[in-house]
């Protein structure tokens, strides 16, 4: 099949595949816009992305030893699946075709309570699907909860936990491996919650790792004056609020938030008096302000950040 007709296949036959569609320079561009992260942590993510395509088609892994995996780690809201998203996009304007195949993969869907079937699921994902795409052209894999697939084996019992986790744990370095190996246009970004569950043979298979902070105080409010111009393209007077001269004063109360949190708290602000939730349009800056201490208070309830 060629190259055209695998972008142009829905794959919902392939088990562990999410999604796969052809990407373009535009596709996930809002994403990676509205995760506010420091410009250089975001300048090494596509450097590293770009360096994947133009380095190692011609540079022996002898030398340089890349495997075309960029691994993200944080808290839960921080964006990494949306950061991942929108580095594909970014990517993909930087190729000469400005365009590159795309795949999600639904990690729980490969897991099995029959003997051998994890295994071979992740043996056809990645030996098979991916380096299908792969071999046709520039393919970007998004991996999110990498930690299910590529489990710490040395947590594990083998007691307690089914042989077949050991294997499929197994199958995925061998298969990523041979990808990296065989297939210098694929790049695969795996993001997690949980690092410390990750098998260390994996992580040192990484050719960057990169940990998405919470967002610091001019990031929380870079995100409410984001979230709420967003806001007003529905509800035009909330508009006002996206600089209004005091907006740091929430910024500062939404301190220790995620940036999911935050965007969901303009919501909750919302919903404080019955006229405001019929109409967001009369949202105040006091909204905000309480919505912000009580969202920090239920996060955490002992004052700790």
């Amino acid at each position: 099949m060629g190259y055209r007709g695998l972008i142009l296949s829905t794959r919902q036959d392939i088990k562990g595949i999410h999604i796969a569609r052809s990407l373009g320079p535009q596709d996930h561009a809002e994403l990676w816009d509205s995760i506010h992260v420091s410009n250089d942590l975001k300048d090494s993510l596509l450097c590293q992305a770009l360096l994947n395509f133009t380095l190692r088609s011609k540079v022996s892994r002898t030398v340089i030893p890349l495997h075309g995996i960029i691994m993200l780690v944080g808290k839960p809201g921080t964006g990494k699946t949306s950061l991942a998203r929108g580095l594909a996009s970014k990517t993909a304007g930087l190729l000469p075709a400005k365009k590159i195949a795309y795949l999600e993969v639904e990690p729980h869907s490969l897991s099995s309570s029959a003997m051998g079937k994890s295994q071979k699921a992740v043996t056809e994902l990645f030996g098979q699907t991916i380096a299908e795409y792969a071999q046709a052209g520039p393919t970007f894999v998004l991996l999110d909860e990498v930690e299910t697939i590529a489990v710490d084996r040395s947590k594990l019992s083998l007691e307690a936990n089914p042989i077949d986790i050991h294997r499929a744990t197994d199958a995925a370095l061998v298969q990523l491996d041979h990808l990296g190996e065989q297939y210098p246009n694929l790049l695969l970004v795996a993001t997690s919650n949980f690092p410390q569950a990750i098998d260390s043979a994996f992580i040192s298979r990484s050719d960057l790792l990169v940990t998405i902070p919470l967002p610091d105080k001019q990031a929380c409010k870079e995100i409410l004056a984001d979230t709420l111009r967003g806001l007003s393209k529905v509800f035009p007077k909330v508009e006002e609020l996206s600089h209004h001269r005091d907006l740091h004063k929430v910024a500062e109360a939404c301190y220790g938030l995620d940036g999911r949190q935050i965007r969901k708290m303009v919501a909750s602000a919302c919903t404080l008096h019955r006229e405001t939730a019929a109409d967001p349009n009369k949202l105040k800056l006091d909204d905000l302000l309480r919505a912000a201490d009580k969202a920090v208070k239920e996060r955490n309830p002992e004052g700790k950040l």
